[in-house]
């Protein structure tokens, strides 16, 4: 005959099973549960986003100069050539120094010299030399523009004093344009900010946190240029400038 006591004994065990069994079940439920409200909360986080393009603009004027001007000799006898030409560049020195030129704003370069041959009936050189062309170019660099500007286009008054001068187009650029771009893109990414926000107002939705964020094109235009580029534009032509900057921007919606 069965003891009581392994009975009760046994009876213990089992309940004390099935009770277990019970809470695992219970636990693995409510984990279930929580897990599929994680999982739909991260799947509507995923899913519930807008992107959006923002852009900013902004007109600068060029903070420095390059500006090249060049004039040249063509003698018969190379000594004559180089003696003249160096007689034009003291003149142009000179000119310069009136303009308000530093010494050191001044760059010679090195004379370019061409030997020029006649041409026979046909138009093609023979040996025989028929003289020399001797050129030089002179460089300015300045952080004063506007008196750049101003000599690129009255300099061509040295040909009046019997120089063959050429005055190149000066090249302007912008030094702070690291400092600029970051200013920009903040300015564009808040741009794109308040596009988001008008196109969720209608849903009776608001914006939450930005999800992802991309530069676009960085344009740097004449002011009044229509002209863009995929690949982005850097004018050197023009004393003002446009520049302007695009960010590509998601937001998830709450």
């Amino acid at each position: 005959m069965e003891d009581p006591s392994n009975s009760k004994l046994n009876f213990l065990k089992n309940t004390q099973i099935i009770i277990l069994g019970l809470c695992i079940a219970g636990a693995t439920i409510g984990a279930s549960i929580i897990f599929s409200k994680g999982f739909l909360s991260v799947t509507k986080f995923m899913r519930e986003q807008i992107t959006v393009t923002g852009s900013a603009q902004k007109d600068i004027k060029s903070d420095y100069a390059v500006w090249t001007g060049s004039f040249s000799r063509r003698e018969i006898d190379m000594a004559a050539a180089f003696k003249k030409l160096g007689e034009d560049l003291a003149k142009a020195k000179q000119y310069l120094a009136g303009q308000g030129v530093g010494e050191k704003e001044i760059i010679v370069q090195q004379i370019e010299t061409e030997t020029l041959y006649k041409k026979n009936e046909k138009g093609n050189n023979t040996n025989d030399i028929e003289g020399y062309r001797l050129k030089q170019t002179v460089e300015l660099r300045s952080s004063d523009v506007d008196k750049i500007a101003r000599i690129s286009r009255e300099a061509t008054g040295l040909i009046n004093e019997g120089i063959e001068f050429y005055s190149g187009n000066p090249e302007y650029f912008y030094t702070k344009l690291d400092e600029l771009k970051v200013e920009m893109l903040a300015k564009a990414t808040e741009n794109a900010k308040l596009r988001a926000e008008n196109m969720v107002k209608a849903t009776g939705n608001k914006i939450g946190f930005m999800r992802s964020a991309r530069m676009g094109v960085f344009q740097i235009t004449p002011v009044n240029s229509t002209e863009i580029a995929d690949w982005g534009m850097n004018d050197t032509s023009s004393l003002e400038k446009k520049v302007t900057a695009v960010v590509n921007a998601s937001f998830s919606i709450e």
